[in-house]
Order: C-alpha cells, then structure tokens, then sequence
C-alpha cells in the first residue's frame, strides 16, 4: 500500500484585517528583560527573611515518638445561613479526616546527601537552620534536581520537633517521629 497525498487549497470567505494585537510572547519577554534582578533589589539570599529557617538540635540517638496533631478552633464555625456549625474552642484530629500522603525528612544542610539517599520520590525534604557557610535550600534544590523546602517555625512547634534528621510519617491518627542518630562520619553536605 502507498502513501497518498492530500493536498488542500485554502481561501479566504469574507474581509479579513491584520492582527492589531501585538504577540503575546513578545510582550512577556520585553517585560521579563526589565524585572530587576532579585540580588540586586533584595541583596543576597542569606539575609532575606523568607531564607531563615527554624533551628533545631542534633539527634544523638535513634528514636522514635508520636504526636497526634489535634487542632483547636479560635473562632465559631458558622454556615451561610448562619446556623453553628463548629464551636470556638472545638478540637479534632485532623488526620481523622484527610492522610499525610508523603513523609517529611527534616534534616540539617550537612544532612542533605543522606536525606536524599533516604527519600522517597514524594517525600519532602525540609531544612533546619544550618551553619553560615551553608548553601540554601534555593541553591541546593537547583543543584540536585529536587524541591526542598525550609523548616518554618510554626511547623516546628505543631509537630514538637526538637532535633534532626528525623522523619516525619502518618500512621492511622498519629504522625510518627522517627529521629535519627548519624554517625559523625556519614555528617557531610551534599555539594
């Protein structure tokens, strides 16, 4: 059997104008060419607000804990039409209603090589505050091919995490906490 070619003829029905509208591409790029870049506006990644990340000890032995993350409302739960739904001062597990599909590894920057031997595909890989001299998660993530994301504060006191690496992972109605011990030799950075 060989190939056929169609071939079609095209014509214009009707008044046709040129297109007013400049291309849409070409006006993405013209603006991206005057965003000012971000060292030059802000300074450096290490001083900004948003780069700073919770501190946390260093597990000196293996160990596992868990937490239930009960949530309490501050303030009444109320229906479109007014009616209480859910009281101010109410507490629920909320990993009675929804799963934590991934595990978080909270892990210091020095960490870094053994969170990712340790991750799964899915996992979040969070950062503890690191020394000075330590690349940011930014920079790391780029390096590496992988998000990875800063432990926050409030993340920090709702799980009760106190060292790392430890490896954060739901079972049943409870997170389970699993802090590791590294041996001193195996504490090297990832570059």
């Amino acid at each position: 059997m060989t190939p056929s070619v169609v071939t079609a003829a095209t014509s214009t029905i009707g008044r046709t104008w040129p297109i007013a509208e400049p291309d849409a591409l070409s006006e993405i790029e013209g603006r991206a060419a005057h965003v000012p870049d971000m060292k030059t506006a802000f300074g450096p990644r290490a001083g900004w607000s948003a780069m700073k990340a919770a501190t946390l000890g260093i597990a000196q032995a293996d160990r596992n804990r868990s937490v239930i993350p009960f949530y309490t409302l501050d303030q009444d739960i109320r229906l479109p039409d007014g009616k209480l739904l859910y009281a101010k001062g109410y507490s629920f597990n909320p990993l009675a209603y929804v799963s934590l599909p991934q595990r978080l590894i909270v892990v210091h920057p020095h960490d870094l090589a053994w969170a990712l031997r340790t991750a799964r595909p899915a996992d979040f890989i969070l950062f503890a505050a690191g020394a000075a001299k330590d690349a940011d998660a930014m920079t790391l993530g780029e390096r590496h091919g992988r998000a990875l994301f800063l432990l926050e504060e409030r993340v920090k006191a709702r799980l009760g995490l106190t060292v790392a690496p430890v490896i954060v992972a739901q079972t049943g109605q409870k997170l389970v906490l699993t802090e590791v011990a590294m041996p001193p030799n195996q504490r090297r950075a990832a570059r």
